[in-house]
């Protein structure tokens, strides 16, 4: 990706997560900023047949409304799909230019995830988050301080809400990433 299409990242990202229903999760889409958003279809669990028809609804409204959609799973099914990029580890097998953003929650994955090539960061959990239960939280100091370790652009994931979006600059974080933040 060039420093081009870096500048035109989201700064605002949907996590999907089989908790959500499907009537609110398409709502939640349908209201994200407009040309300003992306969203990071996961939907681990589901069905092969059910998660890529809801992939189709979701992307159908993306599209639409110019937000990006990332895949998680392989660049090959990413591609394939039509996605704009894939979340998860390095396996680029395809020719066409995909985003490609990754987890990290220490200083080792985020090193892994710079000599991947990622693109973008969802560095978590910022804070206690009710998608993973009694995982130890970050913190603003801890966030802070890994998220000065990265050389690529970091989404605070993990609890955030709208109103975190100023502290979050202070802390390094380029964007914000939800679940609940953003559906409920």
């Amino acid at each position: 990706m060039t420093g081009r299409h870096r500048k035109n990242l989201p700064s605002v990202w949907l996590m999907t997560d089989e908790r959500i229903a499907d009537a609110t999760l398409l709502a939640t889409v349908a209201r994200l900023p407009r040309g300003r958003a992306g969203i990071v279809f996961r939907h681990y669990r589901t069905p092969a047949t059910q998660r890529r028809a809801l992939f189709a609804q979701i992307a159908g409204i993306a599209h639409r409304r110019r937000l990006m959609i990332v895949l998680a799973g392989t660049a090959r099914t990413a591609a394939a799909w039509k996605a704009d990029g894939w979340h998860g580890p390095n396996n680029r097998t395809v020719c066409r230019p995909l985003i490609h953003s990754q987890a990290a929650h220490d200083v080792t994955e985020i090193k892994a995830a710079e000599r991947s090539d990622a693109n973008l960061l969802f560095l978590s959990p910022l804070f206690p988050t009710r998608s993973h239960p009694g995982a130890t939280a970050l913190g603003r100091a801890g966030f802070a301080s890994l998220a000065r370790q990265s050389i690529l652009p970091v989404i605070a994931l993990g609890g955030v809400r709208s109103c975190h979006q100023r502290q979050l600059k202070i802390l390094g974080a380029s964007g914000w990433a939800a679940i609940d933040g953003l559906t409920t």
